[in-house]
């Protein structure tokens, strides 16, 4: 990607990533109030409905900012890597953020551990399974599960379509505008999730209703919902201009939402507690190590991604 002379200005970075965020919010209720399509007949008709309309945006959002941006080589390789669409080190982009993200639910996860494993005691107390049969069926019914799960239509939402089209907006198109636009690396990972976090205000009005109406209920969870997505927001942005790899926060994105929030404590089972402060401080000593530019380019001096930012300096 090459710079050209009419760089992008900062009042127009920013007014391009709030215009795509109101798109992105917009659209969703464009069938209804735009094209006065009537109601869905069910709840997955609503679903499908909004996952074109999602993608729609995403790719309307991609192309406004190939024509925003200012990229004067055309190579298809350039052109996608902008959005830090690539082929090369996809193992590391998977691996190296699935891992390091794993750790901030290192408390979840032995808490899960926990309960399988008084599940298979259950088990082997009642029925006189051996242990190692109760983790041949476990393993066995996986793929049934699997199966089971992939046919829910909340499976493509959480799993696929929010984090695809979520980053391809909020992170592939948003942070090369703020960084063209003259923000600093470090002022586009706190700038940009404000952009992610107004995009779930779309819910307020629903949490309110589910809350009988109560404010103080509703503006507590509101609350939560948007420190969360701040907060994960950061670490999307900084995994994606580290590595100049959108698959590197989509994989954390997906597996946050497969999480849900991170289990700190638990009542009686001090091995969590433990094991969540444990992970976060491997996660806080090990965030730089693991996101270093070096593993994810083959040579960070002339990056092909936003005209070598993703350096890190």
């Amino acid at each position: 990607m090459e710079e050209t002379e009419g760089s992008l200005s900062k009042p127009v970075a920013v007014i391009a990533c709030i215009a795509m965020t109101l798109f992105y919010v917009a659209i969703l209720y464009a069938p209804t109030l735009i094209l006065r399509l009537p109601p869905p007949q069910s709840y997955e008709n609503f679903m499908i409905r909004r996952f074109i309309c999602a993608a729609v945006c995403s790719v309307a959002s991609v192309i406004f900012c190939a024509l925003v941006l200012p990229i004067r080589n055309g190579e298809p390789t350039y052109s996608t890597a902008v959005y830090g669409i690539r082929s090369d080190h996809f193992w590391q982009a998977v691996v190296f953020p699935l891992f390091l993200t794993s750790l901030m639910y290192a408390g979840s996860l032995m808490l899960k551990s926990m309960l399988l494993l008084n599940k298979w005691k259950e088990r082997r107390h009642q029925y006189g399974e051996p242990l190692l049969g109760c983790i041949k069926s476990t393993l066995l019914g996986f793929p049934g599960q699997m199966s089971s799960v992939s046919s829910n239509i909340l499976f493509w939402r959480n799993f696929v379509v929010a984090p695809v089209t979520e980053e391809l907006v909020f992170r592939a198109c948003m942070i090369p505008l703020l960084l063209c636009g003259g923000f600093k690396a470090y002022e586009v990972v706190f700038l940009c999730p404000t952009f992610f976090s107004l995009a779930h205000l779309n819910h307020v009005m629903e949490i309110y209703s589910l809350h009988h109406y109560s404010l103080l209920k509703a503006s507590m969870v509101v609350g939560l919902q948007l420190g969360y997505t701040v907060v994960f927001g950061s670490y999307a942005s900084f995994l994606f201009i580290r590595t100049g790899n959108i698959v590197a926060p989509l994989v954390a994105h997906a597996f946050c939402n497969y999480m849900g929030l991170p289990v700190l404590f638990v009542q009686r089972k001090g091995l969590v507690s433990a094991a969540f402060v444990t992970g976060m401080i491997s996660f806080v000593g090990l965030l730089c190590p693991l996101t270093r530019p070096d593993l994810y380019n083959e040579n960070t001096d002339n990056c092909r991604c936003w005209q070598g930012y993703c350096s890190w300096n």
